[in-house]
C-alpha cells in the first residue's frame, strides 16, 4: 500500500500509514523504509521551496538542517531549494556556504541550475563583479538562464562607495 501511495503522490497518507504501522509494532522492510524516506524528502522540500517563496530563508534553512539531522541525502531540488531560500531572504554568505557544501560535504557537484542560482544570489544582493567571476569561472558552458541572470542584476541600482 505504501508504494501505492508513493506512486499516486500521496505522500502524507503514505507517512500516517507508516506510523500506524509503527504503532502496531509491524517491522517495516527495507522498500517500506526507502518510500518513506521518499516521501519525507519530498514533503520536506516543499516545505523548504514554500519558506524560500515567501522570504522565510531562516525557516527554509531550518527545514534542511532537520532534513540533514535526520539523515536525508539532499538532492538537487534540495540544493536549490535552499540557494533560493538564501537569494529570498538576502543570506549571501549562507548562500555561499550551501553552495560549498555541496560539494565538499554531500558529495553532490553543482548542475547548472545551482551556478544559476548563485549568480541570480549574488546578483540581487548587488555583487555583480562576484557573480560575473563565477560566470567566467564555469567548468560548464553558461546558458541563458545564467546571463539572464547576469543582465537582470546590471538594472539593480549598486551602492558605490
Amino acid at each position: 500500500m505504501i508504494t501505492g501511495y508513493v506512486q499516486r503522490g500521496l505522500l502524507e497518507k503514505e507517512i500516517d500509514l507508516y506510523r500506524r504501522m509503527k504503532a502496531l509494532l509491524v517491522k517495516p522492510n527495507e522498500i517500506t523504509l526507502v518510500n518513506v524516506l521518499s516521501a519525507c524528502g519530498s514533503l520536506g522540500n516543499a516545505m523548504m521551496l514554500g519558506h524560500a517563496y515567501n522570504g522565510d530563508g531562516r525557516d527554509a534553512r531550518a527545514v534542511f538542517s532537520q532534513m540533514e539531522r535526520g539523515g536525508l541525502k539532499p538532492i538537487d531540488a534540495t540544493f536549490i531549494g535552499v540557494l533560493s531560500a538564501c537569494n529570498h531572504s538576502g543570506l549571501v554568505e549562507e548562500g555561499k556556504v550551501q553552495f560549498s557544501n555541496m560539494y565538499d560535504k554531500h558529495g553532490s557537484p553543482p548542475k547548472i541550475e545551482h551556478y544559476a542560482c548563485m549568480v541570480n544570489l549574488l546578483g540581487q544582493a548587488g555583487h555583480l563583479e562576484e557573480a560575473y567571476e563565477l560566470v567566467q569561472n564555469l567548468v560548464i558552458p553558461p546558458d541563458s538562464i545564467i546571463w539572464g541572470a547576469i543582465l537582470s542584476a546590471c538594472r539593480i541600482p549598486l551602492e558605490y562607495q
